[in-house]
């Protein structure tokens, strides 16, 4: 006799395919500095991209032509690095904020500030991310506080003693 496959339990139903993986994927993402590392690594091509404009755009050529290229690519990497190694993320985001300012003065104003600025926000948010902080909840997911219990009434003074606000001596 061959036993049964073991399934989900009864009355609880399988995510589909693509369920599946989206949700093993956003399982993976919140375990690193994703965002971060993301913006980090569009930055570099952005700086990349604005170095192959024509040269009526460009507007530094000459010696630090080979930093215009060099800078970008360790953003670029920079960006890998903190999606595939959020262990070293404080190192990484470091030189990555680094190399977007140094991008001002060799790579047409960092890509035209598009990419300094996708670099030093990608950068920052790579350094806040803590690895141990609970994922949040969407909002509609959120549990609201319980209100406050109303406080009991109080029982009136009684009638037969008189109330007077001059103190009695």
């Amino acid at each position: 006799m061959v036993p049964p496959e073991a399934g989900p339990p009864a009355g609880t139903t399988v995510p589909a395919g693509g369920h599946r993986r989206r949700r093993s994927f956003a399982t993976w993402r919140g375990r690193r500095p994703f965002w971060g590392g993301f913006l980090l690594l569009l930055g570099g091509g952005e700086i990349l991209l604005t170095e192959q404009a024509s040269i009526s755009v460009v507007l530094q050529a000459g010696a630090g032509g080979v930093a215009a290229y060099v800078l970008p690519l360790i953003m670029a990497v920079c960006g890998l690095l903190l999606i595939l190694n959020p262990a070293q993320r404080l190192f990484y985001s470091v030189i990555g904020v680094l190399t977007s300012l140094g991008s001002w003065v060799t790579s047409n104003l960092g890509g035209f500030f598009v990419g300094l600025l996708l670099g030093v926000i990608g950068s920052s948010m790579a350094f806040g991310w803590l690895p141990d902080q609970e994922p949040r909840r969407p909002r509609r997911f959120r549990r609201r506080p319980a209100a406050p219990a109303p406080a009991p009434a109080t029982a009136p003074a009684p009638a037969s003693a008189p109330v007077t606000d001059q103190p009695t001596s």
